[in-house]
């Protein structure tokens, strides 16, 4: 069986006041592309639909037209959870209705998680999708009141799966959290932190009896301890804490026996997340940024050590999506609130404060040549002034 596993698309975001949606737009339609291409059996949506639980009309229409495309133009399920951005109730909205359709959208939690088959040439695989649901949520819907994070909860949830689960057949995973276990994590600043203290960590043990975990909530591609349980990362970057990352899409090949191989697709942004670093002069250069996409979300770090008025105007005369601006170099933070420039300060001359405070903002040494510029400045207005 050929599974597509996307997630965390978080239709109608919006980036330092920008609103992405024509971005996701673009995207969608690729992905839509790369399904009439690889021709799947079913298309997984680990969560987060929406970014917000109330989204905008612009993103439920959106969301509405790449369903159409996929279930009725490319006659391809989807099977869908909701993640911790979007509303259960209202993701969940005509559920039993549209699963007659091939969309299965799993909203909210309930205390019995029957599976959604979907059959190949080998016979049935069975898919068990667990929406977002927080512990207090699940103490709830469990009657557990052993339930204190997001651990015992997910165990409560799959202890209960598996009393009814058939494990000499194939069985999917779908759920939306922070799953830990084999390695480091690649997180980014987008990702909307589940709970605090430590609470929302996931132990991998939980999904031992599934063949394949899809999960979401982490925005970057990546396994968690095997091949068997992954994160599908987001189709854009939703910070500049992912410049890095390599967006894809995870195409999963299930075999007769259970035995998974992953295949990663990438799909091409029509506007990526850049930073760049320099000075103002080098960075309007035509040949630094010839061959670059300046349309491009860019984050700017400008290198310059003098003031330089009205430095974003500048920038996006080259740059116009430039979203954010930092001058490290010209406004580095002082440690603790202090400096020697507060000490003693009564008993310097003007060239050792200058020279001070030059090497704590500016964090280079304070060479004799701007020492030799700034004896002539002072010694210029000590003369106007008559001392």
């Amino acid at each position: 069986m050929k599974i597509i596993h996307t997630g965390d698309w978080h239709i109608g975001k919006m980036v330092h006041q920008v609103q992405m949606i024509e971005d996701q737009d673009y995207i969608l339609k690729e992905f839509i592309k790369l399904i009439e291409e690889e021709k799947p059996d079913v298309v997984v949506i680990a969560g987060d639909l929406y970014d917000r639980s109330v989204p905008p009309v612009v993103a439920v229409d959106l969301l509405d037209r790449v369903f159409t495309k996929i279930l009725v133009n490319l006659n391809t399920p989807i099977i869908a959870i909701a993640g911790n951005h979007d509303s259960g109730d209202r993701v969940g909205f005509a559920s039993q209705i549209l699963k007659n359709k091939g969309l299965y959208i799993c909203g909210r939690l309930g205390k019995n998680i029957r599976p959604i088959v979907i059959k190949d040439q080998y016979g049935e695989v069975n898919f068990y999708p667990i929406p977002y649901a927080d512990p207090a949520e699940v103490r709830h819907v469990m009657e557990d009141e052993d339930i204190h994070n997001h651990n015992e909860a997910i165990k409560s949830i799959i202890d209960s799966i598996k009393e009814n689960m058939n494990e000499s057949k194939r069985n999917v995973l779908i759920a939306h959290g922070f799953v830990i276990g084999g390695g480091e994590r690649d997180t980014c600043e987008s990702e909307r932190p589940l709970s605090i203290g430590g609470t929302e960590f996931i132990d991998i043990e939980n999904f031992n009896a599934f063949n394949y975990t899809a999960l979401g909530h982490l925005h970057g591609a990546q396994k968690v301890g095997c091949d068997k349980v992954r994160y599908s990362g987001s189709l854009l970057k939703y910070s500049f804490s992912e410049f890095k990352q390599k967006k894809s899409i995870t195409i999963v090949n299930l075999d007769k026996n259970g035995e998974v191989s992953i295949e990663l697709r990438s799909l091409t942004p029509n506007k990526d997340m850049r930073v760049i670093k320099g000075k103002m002069e080098d960075l309007l250069n035509p040949d630094v940024y010839k061959d670059t996409n300046v349309n491009d979300y860019i984050y700017v770090d400008l290198t310059d050590e003098c003031e330089i008025i009205e430095p974003m105007s500048k920038l996006r005369t080259v740059y116009p999506n430039v979203l954010k601006l930092t001058r490290n170099s010209f406004n580095r933070k002082i440690e603790n609130g202090r400096t020697s420039l507060q000490e003693d300060y009564n008993n310097k001359t003007m060239l050792e404060l200058f020279n001070e405070f030059y090497t704590n903002v500016i964090g280079r040494e304070f060479t004799e040549e701007k020492k030799d510029v700034l004896l002539k400045v002072l010694k210029s207005v000590e003369k106007k002034e008559g001392r």
